[in-house]
């Protein structure tokens, strides 16, 4: 299959991808958060065409991306609590829980009673949801398991020959998938934690959010996995991913100290760091993921690098940590599954 990739500003290209989605095949588009890979959320073979070619388990759930407020009518029902977090961060980077109608397949949801769905911010997005006027079944557009793509080339990267077109929208302005927030069981909880904090939520809604256990940890054997990225090894480099935790000066020195052993032992090694201290790293082929003062900048760097590190054959790989609370939440997530959560504790 030839894979196309057009500007996703012309009205080509989007006359293009909508006629795509309505055949049932599937287009790459950009987001502010991530580029998805999208498909018709009602085309039960075409949302089975997105788990082939992304090698993605089955019982991962998708999230629907809608244009407009009036296409929830006949998908789910509204939970309390909604109204106000839609109108204050539609659109954005939040993904909501809803009870699902028959309509949505269970390919969508994994056989789940609820569906994710989120209004993407971006224009030329909003463009193309409204062109089409269906709702769109998308995950990130990366082949399973690896870093999420934040530029239309790390698309073509993964997908090249197995998707028809690309939209190219240039590179996205979050970098971290959406906050994904169940409000079916009462109490509001954060499944996925992204650019939309736990703080936001609360002061919008005026009342606790509890955060999912499994935000920092592997879900255990018995626990569903009720949003994406929660059951699997995400957002991996083909090289090992250890983060080092600790005091400043002595996650310095472990770091050093790893590096160097695994390149006495011929390995290529190296280690993210805060721009802070590159400098103290300098001998350890530092890959810079912004200040440590900035999680927003580190949020939107962390994919990008992620891949680098692929391209650069690393193999093992020491990473700084961030505080798990506002962005770096977000951040520490991905880095955990990335790393599978090996962490090395120093004093």
């Amino acid at each position: 299959m030839l894979t196309k990739v057009m500007d996703a500003s012309s009205t080509e290209a989007i006359a293009l991808a909508s006629r795509l989605f309505k055949q049932g095949e599937l287009v790459g588009f950009p987001t502010e958060t991530v580029y998805g890979l999208g498909a018709n959320a009602l085309d039960r073979d075409a949302v089975l065409s997105i788990f082939a070619a992304k090698g993605r388990p089955a019982d991962n759930p998708l999230i629907v991306h809608i244009w407009h407020r009036d296409q929830l009518e006949g998908l789910c029902d509204i939970p309390e609590g909604a109204e106000p977090l839609m109108k204050a961060f539609w659109p954005g980077p939040l993904t909501l829980l809803f009870p699902r109608t028959e309509r949505i397949p269970d390919e969508v949801t994994a056989g789940l009673p609820t569906v994710a769905i989120r209004m993407p911010s971006m224009p030329c997005t909003r463009v193309l949801l409204r062109e089409c006027g269906l709702p769109i079944a998308a995950p990130s557009a990366n082949r399973s398991g690896r870093p999420s793509p934040t530029t239309a080339a790390h698309v073509l990267e993964d997908m090249n020959g197995r998707i028809p077109l690309i939209l190219d929208g240039g590179e996205c302005q979050v970098g971290l998938e959406s906050t994904v927030l169940d409000l079916t069981h009462g109490q509001p909880v954060v499944l996925r934690p992204g650019g939309i904090t736990k703080e936001m939520l609360e002061g919008v809604l005026g009342r606790e959010v509890a955060l999912a256990g499994s935000i920092l940890r592997p879900l255990k054997p018995d626990e569903k996995a009720l949003s994406p990225g929660m059951r699997y090894r995400h957002y991996a480099p083909k090289g090992s991913v250890t983060l080092v935790e600790g005091p400043e000066e002595a996650v310095l020195r472990e770091m050093r100290s790893r590096c160097r052993e695994d390149r006495e032992q011929g390995k290529r090694s190296c280690v993210l760091c805060f721009t802070e201290h590159l400098e103290a790293l300098s001998d350890c082929d530092p890959h810079d993921i912004g200040s440590a003062a900035d999680q927003r900048q580190v949020a939107h760097r962390l994919f990008d690098i992620l891949r680098k590190l692929d391209q650069e054959g690393m193999e093992t790989i020491y990473s700084e940590v961030l505080p798990p609370e506002g962005v770096g939440l977000a951040v520490m997530n991905r880095l955990g599954r990335a790393a599978a959560f090996r962490t090395l504790r120093v004093q």
